[in-house]
């Protein structure tokens, strides 16, 4: 398991460049009146220039990748229920995610900056982890039905 879920952090390190990049790009076109601004400008201010913020910022996407890649293997977990994988799956993406948007200024520092990202995160995963498992819901309902046809001798639809 942990040899999984390190193999999985080496793939995800980065998808999760690739996806930080996507969402400069598009941040960029919705914010930056059409330049590109891959990071946040109080992110450039505190590190001093802006190649050591997008180098700072590359790297903890990567880590933020790693860290939803690696803890896939949380839904291996047969002796867990949905709700524990799920429970786990959020607490330790948390851990990774809320310091680094802290620490790439992506929220405001105060109680209520971090209260509406946890909140933004929070919805997010909720949105995503629904819209998995109603896909997933139909995937399995027609492999059921598939497997009861040949059960039944009758032909697959």
């Amino acid at each position: 398991m942990k040899k999984k879920a390190f193999l999985r952090g080496l793939i995800g390190f980065p998808l999760g460049i690739a996806i930080g990049h996507v969402i400069s790009v598009l941040g960029s076109l919705l914010w930056a009146n059409g330049t590109f601004e891959p990071c946040v400008p109080s992110l450039i201010a505190s590190v001093g220039n802006e190649i050591n913020a997008v180098i700072l910022q590359t790297l903890l996407c990567g880590v933020i990748g790693a860290s939803f890649a690696a803890s896939s293997v949380v839904w291996e977990l047969e002796n867990l229920s949905i709700l524990k994988q799920t429970g786990f799956y959020f607490l330790i993406n948390a851990v990774f995610m809320l310091p680094t948007a802290y620490f790439l200024n992506w929220m405001e520092h105060s109680l209520t900056g971090f209260l509406v990202y946890l909140g933004i995160f929070t919805l997010n995963f909720a949105v995503l982890w629904l819209i998995q498992y109603f896909v997933w819901k139909h995937i399995l309902k027609k492999m059921n039905a598939k497997l009861h046809s040949l059960s039944n001798n009758e032909e697959p639809s």
